[in-house]
């Protein structure tokens, strides 16, 4: 993928950093001040098989809230969802509850179980935009912090639970390279950005620059190219990112 089309894509001016950072990219523990997030051990993951209509509850006669492609626009990977509940449908079928991409931020809604295969993921990703870092989790257990850049207060890194839509590896001389975790997060204030929705991504530094521990972006959130490229390889579609202060 080039840079124009990340850019069309994903809002990519975003970042931010601070304190003590190794040639790795981490930095020390969550700083005392900001609010604890509770990160369960494991997330259930939906796997589509085909693209499918969600609707507002366990029953294809209520309110349809809109289409899930079966396969992601940047990468062609298959769509992959957290799962937060379950149920039986009035039509005697299993449905699940699960997290949706795109606008509005956070919204929810149910599909067939039958049109998916059961997965998991032990991995979660915090952003903390107030003192801006990121935490990676495994297990429940920490295992990463990484200073960022985020979005300036006048397009501000939208807050609440969302998960990766895809996992993009960039070209060298892309905006962002190495690589770009695209969130199921939109900007708040840009409905459209660079010929695209908006979408807000976890990348790279490269090619775009900026100070780490500063609020720059339009929304992103910019990591060096060592935390990056530590992420890059190992997360994958669905994992869940909480964006809290």
């Amino acid at each position: 993928m080039n840079a124009h089309a990340w850019c069309r894509s994903v809002t990519v001016t975003a970042g931010l950093m601070l304190l003590a950072v190794t040639s790795a990219g981490s930095i020390g523990a969550a700083p005392a001040s900001v609010t604890t997030v509770v990160v369960k051990p494991s997330q259930d993951l939906a796997v589509l098989i085909r693209t499918q209509e969600a609707f507002s509850g366990p029953d294809q006669h209520s309110a349809p809230v809109g289409l899930v492609q079966a396969r992601r626009p940047m990468t062609d990977e298959q769509t992959v969802l957290p799962v937060i509940g379950d149920g039986t449908g009035t039509d005697g079928l299993s449905w699940l509850h699960v997290m949706l991409p795109g606008r509005p931020n956070g919204h929810t809604g149910w599909i067939r179980q039958r049109t998916t295969v059961q997965a998991a993921t032990g991995w979660h990703i915090v952003v903390y935009t107030s003192r801006p870092r990121v935490i990676v989790y495994r297990n429940g257990r920490q295992v990463r912090v990484f200073g960022a850049i985020v979005g300036k207060p006048s397009t501000p890194t939208p807050q609440g639970e969302f998960f990766v839509e895809e996992a993009v590896r960039l070209r060298p001389g892309d905006a962002g390279a190495p690589y770009a975790l695209a969130l199921s997060a939109r900007s708040n204030v840009l409905q459209e950005f660079a010929g695209g929705p908006g979408q807000i991504a976890l990348h790279g530094v490269a090619n775009i620059g900026g100070v780490l521990g500063t609020a720059v972006s339009h929304g992103c959130v910019r990591l060096s190219t060592g935390a990056i490229s530590w992420l890059g390889t190992r997360i994958g579609p669905g994992v869940p990112v909480t964006i809290t202060p």
